[in-house]
């Protein structure tokens, strides 16, 4: 197993870091996404590596974007990442990277939920709604949804907690047309990989998207899509209402950090146990094969 906390790639621009990526410019037009071993949780980066991690996603991520295709375009230009950078940083980017298309980034993600969990059970139990959309009365923790709903939140800045929107204010901020249309594929995404995923025996609870637009106009899906760090995966197998089902994600980092009363969900992070660290790594591996039937590459 190799660690990547952060990339230091000099033979391109940076433009940014963000809680996992980072991207170098590729002339004018595309970008070197590199994703690292960094966790984050509660919007908060953990200061440890998950050994893998970067790679499990990255391999993740190229497997959905095929299956997703048809649906709509996204972000990959198919041009190798080992060709953009310096001979000494191969290894930097080596089955962790891709080169995609430079677009305009929707600054909204796109939650889809499938069923009541995390944020938007803490919401329902308050509220009765989940981001403004009214649920019926008496639902379970992790009860699937009669059909899945969209409920969109506003990107914060980096260590800044994502905000919870409704649909109505979504629409203020990127327009009706857009917004509808990004409700609209994203619920098909949803339900297309949610679909395959039971096929593999796992339960998709929940997801985000991220979308962005090129020189066009033309919407594209982009960042990361349907991997552990961005939606939540249960083994159908021992799927039950009323708890917090096991799961294939960084759920199992959040659940270790909730034992912790202290830790006020802000930077800066606490220590990491080593068993926490390596079970994380593990989930994500066996996510990785039991969702695509693929090993991670070496």
């Amino acid at each position: 197993m190799t660690s990547l906390y952060q990339s230091t790639i000099t033979s391109l621009p940076l433009l940014g870091r963000g809680k996992v990526r980072e991207n170098y410019a590729v002339g004018d037009d595309k970008i070197l996404i590199v994703t690292s071993d960094r966790l984050s949780a509660f919007d908060v980066v953990m200061n440890e590596a998950i050994p893998d991690k970067g790679r499990v996603l990255n391999q993740m991520s190229d497997f959905w974007f095929e299956k997703l295709k048809d649906i709509v375009p996204n972000h990959l230009t198919g041009i190798a990442p080992e060709s953009v950078v310096a001979p000494d940083e191969v290894e930097q980017v080596k089955n962790r990277a891709v080169v995609a298309k430079r677009l305009q980034p929707i600054l909204v993600e796109a939650v889809v939920r499938g069923y009541l969990i995390g944020s938007g059970w803490s919401d329902y139990q308050k509220t009765g709604a989940v981001c403004g959309v009214q649920l019926p009365a008496g639902l379970k923790q992790a009860e699937k949804l009669a059909e899945p709903i969209f409920t969109p939140a506003a990107k914060a800045d980096m260590g800044e907690h994502d905000e919870n929107i409704t649909f109505a204010e979504m629409e203020q901020r990127i327009g009706k047309e857009l917004a509808g249309k990004i409700r609209d594929v994203s619920i098909k995404l949803y339900k297309t990989a949610a679909d395959y995923a039971a096929t593999r025996g796992i339960i998709i609870a929940d997801t985000k998207f991220e979308f962005g637009l090129d020189k066009d106009g033309t919407l594209h899906l982009m960042d990361e899509v349907l991997t552990a760090d961005s939606s939540r995966f249960w083994p159908a197998d021992s799927y039950a209402t009323g708890i917090s089902p096991p799961s294939f994600d960084k759920q199992f980092v959040r659940d270790y950090l909730e034992t912790l009363t202290d830790w006020k969900k802000t930077a800066p992070a606490p220590t990491l146990p080593a068993d926490v660290i390596e079970k994380t790594g593990a989930k994500y591996r066996e996510a990785l094969t039991r969702l695509t039937g693929e090993d991670l590459k070496g």
